[in-house]
């Protein structure tokens, strides 16, 4: 018999229909699906996004689904596989409650929904199954990087990552599958031991930067799937694990605290996805985005070319003190995606975000490499307090400052729609790039999700 925690996930995977979704849930999904998967498209051309693609094509399997971008159909474990490593290439996939969820979910239903032929709305309802659960996974945890204690005193986090999202990946494309309600119990208690390690934290430290960043988001698609082939077949899994609180899953996966009970605290009823949901302006880390803004705002109040500029400094969250941040060195694409110094070239020299941001060529141009020289990251004093980015550049004799208060403003449904045309036409026909953006935009109204696929494959 399953136990209190995971029992009440598998309820409310198992028995919420559509109907039962609040409309800012639908908006949500919608949103992250159509984000997520424009991603992906931009992620093709990259280097780790071909690798990934080369990687699923040579596992190959029998062809039941697409590998986003390509004219490739493989197995379902290694489509969910390349997908999930796409979305996640250029960094421009969102943060949301739950961490950096969509590659680690998305992939997976969207598979799964292409495979089972499911309509719009089951990918809908999956979707919000798989982000929920990963959420509220979340508030098991202890505080993550920030100010803590009277004292304001700024931490790093030491035992965050996203291996908890495990639970909602499997949960959410357990219910496309119709599995029931035991065999959804064990689907994610299996998937909970299919959990990558923590290794979000590394990457603060890593020298050089790495492509694996916080981990294999593919890998761990992978590993939902798996499960619930595993749950199909009778497979018992580890029930316990969420709520034991001393020796289950807080313990094995590395957090350096666990608070299960707070998972369910008013499952069913709150819906922690339903709060606004900040898609991401720019391929780069959320933490340098402030200051992205503020710069941007500078160069186009004072109408300034690169060249008149002679030093840029800006200012952010603590955060930025970390290796990962700090290191001037361009080895490959992550360097641009945390480097402050690289983004703003960049900008200076109006390069369009997203891939064009990460074309090798562009990033070893003289012309970048000479201007992300006389860029400084500092950490912003009072940050604590304000939680301000602030840029100040100094060019024709004169300082020209501006500030922005936490991260850009949230992305217009036009905003968004034009990031998924720039990311997706990386790879598809205008055509097709369009055809898919209607049924995204309309997905509650899309009989079939293979249908749909189809005009996301080249």
């Amino acid at each position: 018999m399953a136990t209190d925690i995971i029992d009440a996930l598998a309820r409310l995977a198992t028995t919420t229909r559509y109907e039962d979704l609040p409309d800012a849930v639908v908006e949500n999904a919608k949103r992250l699906l159509l984000d997520s998967i424009g991603c992906a498209l931009g992620g093709v051309t990259t280097d780790p996004g071909k690798m990934a693609i080369s990687i699923a094509r040579e596992l190959g399997g029998r062809p039941e689904c697409a590998i986003l971008g390509t004219g490739d159909r493989v197995s379902i474990t290694n489509a969910v596989f390349a997908n999930g490593q796409l979305v996640n290439a250029l960094d421009f996939d969102t943060v949301m409650p739950g961490g950096h969820t969509p590659p680690y979910v998305i992939p997976t239903v969207l598979a799964m929904a292409e495979r089972e032929g499911s309509t719009g709305r089951d990918l809908i309802l999956a979707t919000a199954i798989a982000c929920e659960i990963g959420a509220r996974i979340q508030l098991a945890l202890p505080p993550s990087m920030g100010f803590h204690g009277p004292e304001r005193e700024f931490r790093y986090a030491k035992r965050e990552g996203y291996a908890r999202i495990n639970f909602g990946a499997a949960a959410g494309a357990a219910r496309l599958r119709g599995l029931d309600h035991d065999a959804m119990v064990s689907a994610m208690a299996l998937a909970g031991h299919m959990s990558q390690l923590n290794t979000w934290s590394r990457g603060n430290y890593a020298l050089p930067r790495n492509m694996s960043k916080y981990g294999f988001p593919g890998w761990q698609n992978t590993g939902a799937i798996t499960s619930i082939m595993f749950a199909e077949r009778g497979m018992l899994g580890d029930i316990e694990l969420l709520d034991d609180a001393e020796h289950g899953y807080g313990e094995f996966s590395g957090y350096g605290g666990w608070e299960p009970q707070r998972i369910v605290e008013g499952i069913g009823e709150r819906w922690l996805i339903a709060a606004p949901i900040r898609l991401k302006p720019y391929a780069c880390c959320t933490m340098l985005h402030g200051g992205v803004q503020a710069f941007e705002e500078i160069l186009a109040e004072q109408r300034l070319h690169p060249d008149e500029i002679d030093r840029v400094i800006a200012t952010a969250s603590p955060t930025v003190e970390a290796t990962l941040f700090t290191d001037r060195s361009m080895n490959n694409i992550v360097d641009l995606q945390f480097g402050m110094h690289y983004v703003l070239a960049m900008v200076a020299h109006g390069e369009r975000t997203g891939a064009d941001w990460h074309d090798w060529n562009k990033l070893t141009d003289p012309k970048i490499t000479r201007f992300a020289d006389r860029v400084e990251l500092l950490p912003q004093p009072d940050f604590a307090e304000t939680e301000l980015s602030t840029v100040t550049v100094e060019a024709r004799g004169q300082r020209y400052t501006a500030s922005r208060a936490g991260y850009t403003a949230p992305l217009t449904n036009d905003e968004v729609a034009a990031k998924f045309r720039d990311n997706a036409t990386r790879c598809l026909t205008a055509k097709d790039a369009e055809t898919a953006l209607a049924g995204l935009i309309a997905l509650d109204d899309v009989d079939s999700v293979p249908e749909l696929v189809r005009a996301l494959a080249a």
